[in-house]
């Protein structure tokens, strides 16, 4: 008797096909099978070798007469007269979310990471400004405790800090700019401590 009639008797003279979770489920463990999951093989043949768009997944490019935009914790590279630098901030992490009461405005810390330069990049707090939703400008302050950056990082090297401002809840932006004047990239981010 073959496994089609043995199914059709089971289900009142119809028989079944396996449906599509079937077959999904089998193509996951064949997958899963031939990856070697768990066995620590090498990188399966038939899965592409590239995962990056290199035109999509590539940071933004910023200069003063066009500045990046883009949201926390993404790279911009920076062109400059005198150098050009890739830079990330990330954050503000904020102290007490979830909180039964959460305060209009609240303590944030962001992290700077600066490498690749081609040329010697001047550090300054008063190149970050920290822009709020009504477009009030801070000048961070660098996290008491923490060891400070160099006034400037020079080629080869690579350099993180972090910056603190009080800051309102809500939306707001990061912005560098190494001549004090124009910024060369802005990072959007979000202010929350509920």
């Amino acid at each position: 008797m073959g496994s089609a009639q043995r199914a059709a008797e089971r289900y009142g003279g119809r028989a079944r096909q396996p449906g599509p979770l079937w077959a999904l489920g089998a193509l996951v463990l064949a997958t899963a099978a031939l990856a070697g999951c768990g066995g620590g093989s090498r990188y399966p043949a038939y899965l592409p070798k590239r995962t990056l768009d290199v035109s999509v997944d590539r940071p933004l490019s910023g200069a003063a007469s066009k500045p990046a935009l883009t949201v926390e914790g993404l790279a911009v590279d920076v062109k400059a007269r005198a150098f050009h630098v890739t830079i990330t901030v990330s954050g503000p992490i904020v102290p007490g979310e979830g909180l039964p009461e959460q305060p209009p405005s609240t303590t944030c810390t962001w992290t700077v990471t600066m490498s690749n330069a081609s040329g010697v990049v001047p550090i300054s707090l008063k190149d970050f400004h920290a822009v709020n939703q009504f477009g009030a400008f801070t000048v961070p302050k660098f996290v008491p405790g923490e060891h400070r950056p160099p006034s400037v990082l020079r080629p080869g090297h690579a350099v993180r800090f972090q910056l603190r401002a009080y800051q309102l809840v809500g939306q707001g932006t990061m912005q560098w700019a190494p001549d004090r004047r124009h910024p060369v990239a802005i990072w959007d981010y979000e202010v929350e401590n509920d």
